[in-house]
């Protein structure tokens, strides 16, 4: 487990491997990202759950992500990316890839400030976010991520197009923007809770939301431990944390958590998370269903698989409380209806 770092001691940039030269985004990005996504996105509430608080023998509060417009809280990285463009890099669109909720929430951005949105997205990603996408306006670019990068294809389209590309983790803009997520739950828990909130744990795959997190819980509440939820096949944050540097997964990798099936941990991720992140842990696809049905069941909320692996951890007893409070992230709903039989059945 890593010793929690002060804010002021992270780079102030880095050199990416692809894009160059790029800011780490502050606390303060993300209090501006606050006010200026406010008026576009929905301030999801905090739920706190007697049955979940019962079972896991502490305070648990919800954080349902869920309920937000587009059904992820990707929406929030997408309007504050856009809303940051000069009017100029407006009119020549924008460029971004994603396994599906990011995409989405794209494509609904660009809709409602009048922008051209090109999104790359895999051809086995869930047809409901496909269609969604495409329902916006949005132009949908397919590849096979056994065999093609979408990296490579979204700067092929950057160079012939003069679009602006914006990944779903590495962008400031984006990250400072999800750490919105982790600033509206700390400002609406009791202020006795807030005080001494023990955990804080999401869904993580390249690592954006944690990553805008870590700086808001870092700035707000520094002793509150933050743990990332992984699939386990694809457990990249898990490996990376250990290791020190950023681990791959097997292309053959495979998991019902289609949202969070991340290559590696993605690069601006990575620098705040490595030393501002507790831990990184993992679930199976079966605790995962179980979450899931729970979810509908007892909370009766709709979250899809990449979203539910947090309250998947949280139910299989690897996050114990032993007393203490905490605040869980339910980071998406956007599941097809096949799957979610399976949940249920």
């Amino acid at each position: 487990m890593n010793a929690p770092l002060s804010l002021h001691l992270l780079p102030t940039s880095i050199e990416h491997e692809l894009f160059g030269p790029m800011a780490v985004p502050t606390f303060a990005e993300v209090q501006e990202a606050a006010d200026r996504i406010a008026p576009y996105i929905r301030r999801t509430p905090l739920l706190f759950s007697r049955s979940l608080s019962d079972m896991a023998g502490g305070e648990v509060w919800l954080k349902p992500e869920c309920l937000q417009i587009t059904g992820s809280f990707k929406l929030r990285g997408a309007f504050n990316a856009i809303l940051s463009l000069t009017p100029e890099q407006r009119e020549q669109g924008v460029i971004a890839y994603s396994t599906g909720n990011h995409g989405q929430a794209i494509a609904w951005a660009a809709d409602v400030l009048n922008v051209n949105a090109t999104i790359v997205m895999p051809a086995d990603a869930p047809k409901n976010k496909v269609q969604k996408a495409l329902a916006k306006g949005a132009k949908v670019v397919q590849y096979d991520r056994m065999t093609q990068s979408r990296e490579a294809i979204g700067m092929q389209l950057l160079a012939e197009t003069g679009a602006t590309l914006i990944p779903p983790g590495d962008s400031p803009a984006v990250l400072a923007a999800q750490g919105t997520v982790a600033l509206e739950a700390l400002q609406d828990l009791p202020a006795a809770t807030r005080n001494q909130l023990a955990l804080f744990a999401a869904p993580c795959g390249g690592g954006g939301m944690m990553a805008g997190c870590n700086l808001t819980l870092q700035a707000l509440s520094p002793g509150t431990r933050r743990v990332a939820v992984e699939p386990a096949a694809f457990d990249d944050t898990v490996r990376s944390l250990a290791s020190g540097t950023r681990e791959h997964n097997a292309k053959s990798a495979q998991s019902i958590c289609d949202a969070l099936q991340a290559v590696t941990p993605a690069q601006l991720p990575f620098t705040i998370n490595q030393p501002l992140l507790g831990q990184a842990i993992s679930v199976n696809d079966n605790e995962v269903l179980a979450a899931m049905r729970f979810a509908l069941e007892d909370l009766r909320l709709v979250v899809e698989p990449g979203g539910a692996v947090a309250l998947a951890a949280l139910l299989a007893g690897k996050l114990p409380l032993h007393g203490a409070s905490a605040v869980i992230v339910l980071s998406g709903a956007n599941v097809d209806m096949p799957l979610l039989v399976q949940a249920l059945a």
